[in-house]
C-alpha cells in the first residue's frame, strides 16, 4: 500500500508478530495536529479530533469500539478499546489540549488494535492512517483531506510538472510525425516552433515511420540537456532548431480564434496560467480587428488561488479581486490588482457551467462584480473555501479549510456559486427570451442576479437553494459559446447585461 512503499517498509500481513511503525505515526500525527490547531474554520480541542479520528479504526474493523466509558465526574475519564465484548485497552484521557498527549494517546490505541485486529493488520498501516484522517475530518468539511505519499507526490507533480522536454505533442500523419500542440510554458514554443510543423528528426535519428512512443521519449531528457529538432514547414526544407530541456508545467490555458474573437480556455489554474493567459491575450491582440475575448472556464476545477487573482489583474485595471476571511490571521486577506488591463477595455465574456469550481469562480465573480465581463451559462459548483497545504513527514499532504471566499461585492461563493447574467440551462426557449430581452436593453434575469450579490454569510441553504434554481447547473454546451458570440455581436446586449449589475462596490466590499 501507499504509506508502507513510501516508507521503504515491508506490507504488514495477518499474523501476531507484524509490528507497527509507532514511531513514523507519532511524527505523523504530531505533525497533523500541529497543523490543523490553528488552521480550522472553527475551533477543536485535541481531544475531539482524537475521538473524531479514532472511529477510523472501527471503519476498518467493525468489531473494534472507541468509546468512553460512564465516570464519576470527580475521576479523570477514561478511553476504551474493545473487540466485541473484549477490553483490549484502557488508558486514562490526557487534558482536552494537550496536543503531545493525545498523539501519545491515538497511537497507544492503534497499537494495541493493530496486534489484536487481523482485518487491521490485513489493511495495511497506510490504510490505519487514510482511515484515521477520513474520519476526522468527514466532521469538518468536504474539502479538507489526507492524500497518501504516492498520491500527494503525482498531485505536486501534476501542479508543477515533473517531465523534462521540449513542450510539443505529436501525431502521425501518414509516415510523418506532425506537431499537433506546442505547451506556451515550453521551450519549443519560445524559439518559435509551430503547430503543423513535420519532425524530421530529434538529435539526426530520422523520425519517418518511428513509433510514436518511441520518438517522444527521444525529446526527454535531464533537465538542462540539449536536443536538436529538424522541423519543416508544409511544403519547406527543414530547418534545426536547438532547444535546452526543461521541467515544464503543465499546459492550462488553450486559445482558438473565430471570426475576430479569441477563445481562451482555462483547463486550471496552476503555477503558470496567469503568464500563459498574459501570452495568449498578446497574441490575441495582434489581431486588429479583435471583437472580444471569451474566457472560457466551463469545466475548471480551480487550483492556484493566488493565479486566479493575477489572472484577473491581467484585464482589471484595479479593485478587489477575491476576500478570504477564516480564524487563523493569516488567512485573512484583501486580495487587490492594480497595473492596468492589457486589453483596453475589450469586452469580454466568461463562460461557465456547473463543473466550475473554486479558483474559477473567483475569477469568473470578480469580472463579473466589476462589470467587467458578462457571464454566460449555468450556476457554477459554489467552493467557496481555501485549503492550506502541509507535507507530513511520510511524503504524504494535509489540505485544511482554513478561509471562506468572498466576493468583491461581499457575498460568500460557498454553496451558492456564480449566478450568470444569461442561463443557458433553462432551455432553447428561454435563452432566446433572455436575448430578445437584451436587444431592447433589459436582462431578464436581473432580479436573480442581483439577490445573488446582495447575499451576505452566514446564509441558510434554502436562501441558497431558492436563487440556484432559477439558473440550474449543468455541463457546457455549445450554446454558450454561441450565445457568447452573439453577444459580442451585439454591443448593445452587452451593456445592458453588464449596466445590470449592482454598483456599490465601496458599501459592500468587506
Amino acid at each position: 500500500m501507499l504509506l508502507t512503499a513510501a516508507l521503504g517498509l515491508g506490507t504488514a500481513r495477518a499474523d501476531e508478530t507484524a509490528s507497527l511503525d509507532t514511531g513514523i505515526l507519532n511524527s505523523v500525527l504530531s505533525s497533523a495536529f500541529r497543523f490543523l490547531s490553528p488552521r480550522t474554520l472553527d475551533a477543536h480541542s485535541s481531544k475531539t479530533y482524537s475521538l473524531w479520528g479514532l472511529d477510523g479504526l472501527t471503519a476498518i474493523d467493525p468489531s473494534l469500539t472507541m468509546a468512553e466509558p460512564p465516570h464519576d465526574p470527580k475521576q479523570p475519564a477514561m478511553l476504551r478499546l474493545t473487540m466485541g465484548q473484549k477490553t483490549i485497552t484502557e488508558l486514562r484521557e490526557p487534558a482536552d489540549d494537550d496536543m503531545a498527549s493525545w498523539v501519545k494517546a491515538i497511537v497507544s490505541v492503534m497499537d494495541s488494535a493493530w496486534h489484536a485486529s487481523s482485518t487491521l493488520r490485513m489493511a495495511g498501516r497506510d490504510a490505519l492512517v487514510q482511515s484515521f484522517f477520513d474520519e476526522l475530518f468527514n466532521h469538518l468539511d468536504p474539502y479538507s483531506r489526507y492524500v497518501a505519499p504516492a498520491p500527494a507526490g503525482d498531485d505536486r507533480a501534476n501542479r508543477t510538472g515533473d517531465l523534462a522536454g521540449v513542450g510539443i505533442s505529436l501525431t502521425r500523419d501518414g509516415s510523418s510525425l506532425v506537431v499537433s500542440a506546442i505547451n506556451a510554458n515550453g521551450p519549443a514554443w519560445a524559439a518559435g516552433a509551430n503547430i503543423g510543423q513535420k519532425l524530421l528528426a530529434v538529435d539526426g535519428r530520422a523520425t519517418r515511420n518511428q513509433d510514436l512512443a518511441a520518438v517522444e521519449t527521444w525529446l526527454t531528457g535531464p533537465p538542462g540537456s540539449k536536443v536538436r529538432l529538424l522541423l519543416a514547414d508544409p511544403g519547406h526544407h527543414g530547418a534545426i532548431m536547438h532547444l535546452q530541456r526543461q521541467v515544464v508545467p503543465p499546459q492550462t490555458v488553450f486559445a482558438s480564434m473565430h471570426d475576430h474573437m479569441a477563445v481562451l480556455r482555462i483547463a486550471s489554474f496552476s503555477s503558470d496560467t496567469a503568464e500563459e493567459l498574459s501570452q495568449n491575450i498578446d497574441q490575441a491582440l495582434e489581431d486588429k480587428k479583435l471583437a472580444g475575448l471569451i474566457i472560457d472556464l466551463r469545466g475548471d476545477r480551480g487550483g492556484v488561488l493566488q493565479q486566479a487573482v493575477t489572472a484577473t489583474a491581467l484585464v482589471l485595471d484595479q479593485g478587489i479581486a477575491v476576500v478570504t476571511k477564516g480564524r487563523d490571521p493569516k488567512s485573512n486577506h484583501i486580495w487587490a490588482v492594480q497595473g492596468g488591463d492589457m486589453t483596453h477595455g475589450l469586452p469580454i465574456i466568461a463562460l461557465v457551467d456547473g463543473r466550475t469550481a473554486s479558483a474559477a469562480e473567483i475569477m469568473a465573480a470578480a469580472l463579473s462584480d466589476h462589470r467587467r465581463a458578462v457571464v454566460i451559462g449555468s450556476a457554477t459548483l459554489g467552493k467557496g473555501l481555501v485549503q492550506a497545504v502541509g507535507q507530513m513527514p511520510d511524503g504524504g499532504e494535509l489540505f485544511v479549510t482554513w478561509s471562506r471566499v468572498l466576493a468583491p461585492l461581499g457575498w460568500p461563493l460557498q454553496g451558492l456559486g456564480v449566478t450568470p447574467q444569461i442561463c443557458t440551462s433553462r432551455g432553447a426557449q428561454a435563452l432566446d427570451q433572455q436575448l430578445q430581452s437584451l436587444a431592447q436593453g433589459k436582462l431578464l434575469d436581473a432580479e436573480s442576479v442581483r439577490a445573488s450579490r446582495e447575499l451576505r454569510f452566514p446564509v441558510s441553504v434554502s436562501r441558497i437553494l431558492d436563487i440556484r434554481r432559477h439558473c440550474p447547473a449543468a455541463l457546457g454546451t455549445d450554446a454558450d459559446l454561441d450565445t457568447a458570440a452573439l453577444i459580442l455581436k451585439r454591443p448593445d446586449s452587452y451593456r445592458a447585461a453588464l449596466a445590470a449589475m449592482p454598483d456599490d462596490m465601496d458599501d459592500a466590499t468587506p
